[in-house]
């Protein structure tokens, strides 16, 4: 449902309840079920703490490689794909993990294909260039993509219905809650879009959108950075706008994009998830959006099949070293226990700003302190195999994605939901969970040594209110830890030096991830990537067309 209709259509009824008794059906037994099979995948903890050991062994190869991309996630992929598009073919993409695609990677089971990270891609705006010519490449994004409302193939643009949000016991549709919501609460729901529509339609005094995708395109004026001294819910509270509902709504925006509360989040970030989206595209509504049954895994698999030749997973970059006329990168593959070392005369450093010290222990204090100053986001993913679909609760029928109001965690989208299938037996739930009630050090550790059973039983908990026989249809469930899953833009953080003082850094190290907006989407990171790569062809002498001029 359109966030701006439903809005607009709020009836003046001071409150909205779910009224009645509901009689369920009972579905558990006497006796509960055991936990389904599953484990713990992904990244290995032990594997990324070596860096802070430096216990390697020294090279026994030297290969010359005039680009050297360090990062495999979707910065690395498009900075490759960049490369590739200007006709430059001598580069290698090193990924430390066994796959590519960084917080964009996923997975297949019998059932389906499913996300293990980001499983959505917005229309991008006119600023995400680079994105929209990456969607024309693969056949997404059909015709110019420079046009006001490109057409884009149908199959991709999530089914309906959309999403929904279960609370007090029904699933109504869209994410704004509605039952047991007073009149004052609507009232300031129309107040906030007013605010909210007002930022998305103002221009700097340069002439740009006060808040951009990429943020490289925002406004400057200094009333609208002020706004990044403020948490989001100092704003809202400044604005007069206290209704609980409401700051639900703004505090589930928050940690579903940024990893982090809307007490902690940056009032201009906390925005910019409201105001800068305002991309329009043919036969389609503004709230709709691209995804598939892996969500942007999807993409990595194109980026992958295009760039296979360059790329080596199991590849550690430990480090760096500036030479006369070359980059020094020394990479430990740990399936073979060696190193490699390659010279290169630009590196496109495409992986997490926070392991760049460790790696390239040459650079200043100054800009190691800079470093020091990025905080990251864990988050937990799980992946439900179901045998058959859940009981659903009342109200409005399973979305795409599903949203539970007093939960800790952010929901589940359904894998199978743009399935083309009329019936459907099996599916897949990819559940999310921000862990942002502490200081991120805490929650890493928690993530980090609470045992996968422990998570199981969470999960079924969490899930079993509105589907009391989940647990009866789960046939395995599978964990993804993300320790460092993204940057957080803490207030003070996204317009603050530190991330100012590492968009200075030109040299033969060019910065190249999400990190460097101070948020992870994916047209940030996919503009990073290409700004790098398009520095790098300069560098060198390579003529290209540029991606990243809106």
């Amino acid at each position: 449902m359109n966030r701006r209709r439903f809005l607009l259509s709020l009836g003046t009824a001071a409150t909205a309840t779910a009224g009645g008794a509901y009689a369920w059906r009972r579905i558990h037994s006497s006796k509960t079920p055991p936990l389904p099979e599953g484990e713990i995948l992904g990244a290995s903890a032990a594997i990324g703490h070596r860096l802070q050991a430096m216990d390697f062994p020294e090279p026994t190869e030297t290969l010359k490689t005039p680009v050297v991309i360090v990062g495999g996630g979707i910065a690395g992929l498009s900075a490759g794909w960049k490369l590739q598009q200007a006709g430059f073919a001598d580069f290698v993409i090193l990924e430390l993990e066994s796959e590519v695609g960084g917080n964009a990677r996923s997975g297949e089971n019998a059932i389906t294909a499913y996300p293990w990270g980001a499983h959505y891609l917005p229309f991008p705006t006119r600023e995400s260039r680079a994105t929209r010519e990456l969607l024309a490449d693969f056949g997404v994004l059909r015709g110019d993509p420079c046009a006001a409302e490109p057409a884009y193939d149908e199959r991709v643009i999530n089914f309906a219905p959309q999403e929904r949000l279960y609370a007090h016991g029904v699933w109504h549709d869209g994410l704004w809650p509605q039952v047991g919501v007073r009149q004052r609460d609507f009232d300031q729901y129309r107040r906030f879009q007013a605010l909210m529509d007002g930022f998305q339609r103002r221009r700097g005094a340069d002439g740009r959108k006060a808040f951009a995708i990429p943020i490289d395109f925002s406004a400057r004026d200094p009333d609208l950075l002020a706004l990044d001294r403020l948490s989001m819910r100092d704003f809202l509270l400044r604005q007069g706008l206290d209704s609980e509902p409401l700051h639900w709504h703004v505090n589930y925006a928050c940690r579903d994009d940024y990893g982090c509360r809307h007490d902690d989040t940056s009032a201009w970030m906390g925005i910019h998830y409201f105001a800068s989206r305002d991309a329009r595209a043919r036969d389609a509504d503004s709230d709709d959006m691209l995804t598939w049954p892996e969500g942007n895994g999807w993409l990595v698999k194109k980026l992958r099949e295009r760039l296979a030749s360059h790329l080596i997973a199991n590849a550690m970059a430990w480090r760096l070293s500036e030479l006369d006329r070359a980059v020094r990168v020394d990479a430990w593959q740990p399936n073979e226990n060696r190193s490699t070392r390659r010279l290169a005369r630009i590196v496109i450093w495409a992986a997490p700003v926070f392991q760049a010290p460790r790696v390239f222990r040459e650079w200043s204090p100054e800009l190691a302190a800079a470093i020091g100053e990025f905080q990251y986001a864990p988050w937990l993913v799980a992946n439900l195999s179901l045998r058959g679909f859940p009981t659903e609760r009342r109200g409005v029928p399973l979305s795409w994605d599903n949203v539970l109001y007093d939960s800790e965690a952010l929901g589940y989208v359904v894998a199978t939901h743009q399935h083309l299938a009329v019936h459907q037996d099996q599916t897949v739930f990819t559940w999310y969970h921000a862990l942002s009630n502490g200081p991120p050090e805490r929650e890493r550790q928690r993530l980090l040594t609470t045992p996968w059973a422990v998570w199981a039983e969470t999960i079924l908990r969490d899930l079993s209110r509105p589907h009391p026989d989940i647990r009866e249809q789960v046939t395995r469930l599978d964990l993804m830890r993300w320790g460092h899953a993204m940057v957080r833009p803490r207030p003070g953080f996204v317009w603050g030096e530190a991330r100012q003082r590492l968009l200075q850094v030109q040299d033969r190290v060019l910065f190249a991830h999400s990190d460097l907006s101070g948020y992870s989407v994916f047209e940030e990171a996919n503009y990073r990537g290409v700004l790098a790569a398009e520095r790098a062809l300069a560098a060198l002498g390579v003529g290209f067309s540029s991606s990243v001029q809106p």
